[in-house]
């Protein structure tokens, strides 16, 4: 397939246990698996002139790398940081460094679960949030993003 000219990268990263979804909790994450969301992603960011680039880590500091990277490389990230967006100050940090949009996306609604994930430490660096749409929000955030960088 050839490559189309001129589009723009975007970064999607999923945090930790985000690689078990289709079997971890599926009444919470539901059925898909990683694999057919990325996917998705991938087919969805063709149709809006974006190349997705999908990474998936349950390792912090592999996590914080790639947001550094991000810095020449892409135009906008997606990041689902999981269980890190209630405790990573490093990924906060890491975030702050980037000059394009940032959306965060949580498959279950985070303020409806239990206390201790109800505060994000990245809300406030990020350009916008979505939560509680299931699979479909990271649809939802990819569709957001390309508006945003057009």
């Amino acid at each position: 397939m050839e490559e189309i000219k001129n589009t723009k990268k975007v970064l999607v990263i999923h945090g930790p246990n985000l690689n078990l979804l289709g079997t971890r909790e599926p009444e919470v994450y539901g059925k898909a698996t990683l694999d057919e969301i990325n996917s998705t992603l991938e087919e969805l960011g063709n149709r809006l002139g974006l190349t997705v680039e999908t990474f998936q880590s349950n390792h912090e500091g592999a996590i914080v790398d790639k947001i550094q990277q991000a810095v020449s490389e892409q135009k906008g990230l997606i990041i689902n940081p999981a269980a890190y967006t209630h405790t990573s100050i490093a990924i906060r940090d890491a975030l702050v460094i980037l000059d394009m949009p940032i959306i965060e996306i949580h498959i279950s609604n985070i303020d409806k679960r239990e206390p201790f994930r109800h505060q994000s430490l990245i809300g406030d660096v990020v350009t916008a949030q979505i939560k509680g749409f299931g699979v479909q929000g990271y649809f939802m955030a990819l569709q957001a993003l390309a508006k945003m960088i057009n």
